[in-house]
């Protein structure tokens, strides 16, 4: 399944564009299946209808942990490392969490949960997070994991989009020097979700909360009442995994849905060959150590799924978990956790890089980072300067880069530098992965051929892991990915391709900003703004951010136009808003009173112009004489913050 070469590279992108069936269905068969599928792919882009392995059977948890426990049984599986750094870590080997999980999923049962039932997961950065996930693909049941930072509003539109049935929470969690309620955030959500029978709650901060009789339960306390004896679902290959939520460009999250065997597939493939884990399937652990891979995501994220959990994990790694952020207690934690672990594989988000850098090289100085042996980033687009900081301090030169480009509907990484093998290039994230078939069209769908060129980026062929459906709304799916470009998954990116032939993505071409590698909808931060009392209307954009890649920027119109100190006020309130509607991510960094906003006489917002006037590039704004109010851009020009 490794690759290890740049010609075994060429050669199996060849195959996988040549016979995509024999060659996943060779790589397919190194893990355990059930039932052997009848048919590999059926598809069209038309519908969509997409199903790999058509009646395979299998259960993604004795893949990714059954069938090591003869090999790498006492082998670290995962390792937590806390947020206060005097705090002692977890170590739970292979035969202890696959003990846990098997515990955990019997809770579950216990708690009247059944295969196909949705149970939301909101939890913190703590092992018992990968176990409540692990658990319910054990028993067949699709999680939901909602990110820690999200709010009460944000999660019950997610509860009741799934029709949850249980939560598993926690009293609250750490993150830096904050504490933070989750199990009251949840309780909140709760007044409006009439599916929700059970709450499942986890002791971590102590914190005070309520808990509802027959409703409410203590997770250490379901533990006792249960064994580890839990034999795994049988799973078809097409029956759903998870549903992830992502920002679109309306107001209303979409809950993506994988399903169980073309997403194991895919995310151990990726993981195995982007990053070059050495410990192939098959072998008995080695009697070294084993290789330490260290993702810095939210497993609330998708790259927190596929490279903390079930990368990792399907290919017997060892995953370490990072409870904390990379600046505490110091600007140094990231780097102290890299030197106690001998970390090997750091893979982080250039956000978290640009931060650091910010701190000058004093944190990095006296910490052994010799262990590292490759780098990643994910997210967004890892600018020049952020990746030669990584490289020259980080890496030190002798740890290659992969700058992995994929979104939450793709599962996997689809663009990106196997490490050490293909030759990087600050920026881009060079190759397609085999399997991945990418095209650049341009806005009428004519495909834009050869290289040198810049076009929308879309794929024209299903790999194992792409997205099967919006959860509840499959029509919702067709418009949004392949509605667009007939016959093709349309990413909302635009991308160069060089002469090299090498992908770079220059970012979205639809109304969906990129702050800190999160994707977040204008509409929904613009909704957001508008239900703050005495907004008439607002428009939001991005705009180039130092640290964030991409800030938010909004336009707000009041009913009453602020004087300087109830513009402060009213800032504040908006912002107090926005965080209690979707969450302190989702904050503009930006807001600029108006009186209106530049519309055409049909009454659309050019975006064009805000985004050039938060970006500050005034210049040359284009012809506004066929706005309803021209007259409207100078006075926004003029007041730009």
């Amino acid at each position: 399944m490794r690759i290890t070469t740049f010609a075994e590279y060429e050669t199996a992108y060849q195959k996988s564009v040549e016979d995509p069936e024999s060659f996943w269905a060779e790589i397919a068969q190194e893990f355990q299946w059930r039932k052997p599928w009848t048919k590999t792919l059926q598809w069209n882009f038309t519908e969509p209808n997409v199903k790999w392995f058509v009646g395979g059977k299998l259960n993604i948890t004795e893949n990714c942990l059954d069938r090591h426990l003869a090999t790498r049984g006492d082998q670290p599986a995962l390792i937590w490392e806390p947020n206060d750094p005097s705090e002692a870590g977890v170590t739970l080997t292979y035969r202890m969490l696959h003990d846990q999980v098997c515990r955990m999923a019997n809770v579950l049962k216990k708690n009247g949960v059944v295969k196909g039932d949705r149970i939301c997961i909101y939890m913190p950065m703590v092992p018992e997070l990968a176990i409540a996930v692990l658990a319910c693909a054990r028993i067949g049941a699709v999680h939901s994991v909602i990110f820690g930072g999200f709010s009460a509003q944000s999660i019950a539109d997610r509860i009741n989009d799934a029709a949850c049935k249980l939560v598993i929470t926690a009293d609250g969690a750490y993150r830096g020097n904050k504490e933070i309620p989750l199990k009251g955030t949840v309780d909140d959500a709760l007044i409006g979700c009439p599916t929700v029978e059970r709450v499942i709650v986890m002791t971590r901060t102590r914190t005070p909360v309520s808990m509802l009789k027959g409703r409410d339960v203590w997770m250490e306390q379901e533990l006792k009442h249960v064994t580890a004896d839990c034999p795994a679902e049988e799973m078809d290959a097409e029956d759903m995994l998870f549903i992830l939520y992502t920002s679109g460009s309306t107001g209303k999250p979409k809950g993506v849905v994988h399903t169980c065997g073309g997403y194991m597939v895919y995310a151990a493939y990726t993981f195995q060959n982007v990053f070059q884990y050495d410990a192939p399937l098959g072998e008995r652990a080695p009697t070294e150590r084993s290789p330490v891979h260290f993702c810095t995501a939210d497993i609330g994220w998708i790259t927190g799924h596929s490279y903390i959990v079930y990368g990792p994990l399907a290919c017997g790694a060892t995953t370490l978990l990072f409870e904390g952020v990379p600046t505490y207690p110091d600007a140094g934690r990231l780097w102290d956790v890299v030197d106690k672990h001998d970390v090997n594989i750091l893979y982080t988000a250039p956000t978290a890089i640009r931060s650091l850098m910010g701190f000058g090289l004093d944190p990095v100085k006296d910490k052994d980072l010799s262990s590292l042996k490759v780098l990643g980033s994910v997210g967004e687009p890892i600018n020049e300067e952020a990746w030669h900081w990584y490289d020259d301090n980080i890496g030190k030169n002798r740890c290659p880069i992969v700058d992995t480009w994929w979104q939450t509907e793709n599962g996997g990484i689809l663009i990106s530098p196997l490490a050490g093998i293909t030759k990087t290039k600050p920026s881009f994230a060079t190759l397609p992965l085999p399997g991945v078939q990418p095209v650049l069209v341009d806005e009428n769908g004519k495909e834009i051929e050869g290289n040198g060129v810049s076009g929308n980026l879309c794929i024209k062929f299903p790999w194992p892991g792409i997205l099967r459906t919006t959860y509840g709304d499959h029509e919702r799916c067709r418009q949004t990915y392949f509605a667009t470009y007939p016959g093709l998954y349309f990413t909302g990116d635009g991308c160069l391709r060089d002469e090299d032939g090498y992908y770079r993505i220059t970012g979205r071409v639809d109304d969906v900003l990129n702050v800190s590698g999160h994707r977040i909808g204008t509409a929904e931060v613009e909704n957001a703004i508008n239900m703050h009392t005495g907004v008439v209307e607002s428009a939001v954009v991005g705009y180039p951010h130092d640290i964030k890649g991409q800030g938010i920027y909004a336009y707000v119109i009041t009913d009453q136009q602020p004087t300087d100190h109830d513009a402060e006020l009213t800032k504040r309130d908006i912002l107090a808003t926005v965080t209690r509607v979707i969450g302190a991510i989702a904050k503009p960094d930006k807001i600029q009173f108006v009186s209106g906003l530049p519309k055409t006489r049909s009454g659309k917002i050019m975006r064009r112009i805000l985004r050039k006037i938060a970006e500050g590039d005034t210049s040359n704004l284009g012809d506004t004489s066929t706005l309803l109010d021209p007259a409207v851009v100078e006075e926004i020009k003029n007041g730009a913050v």
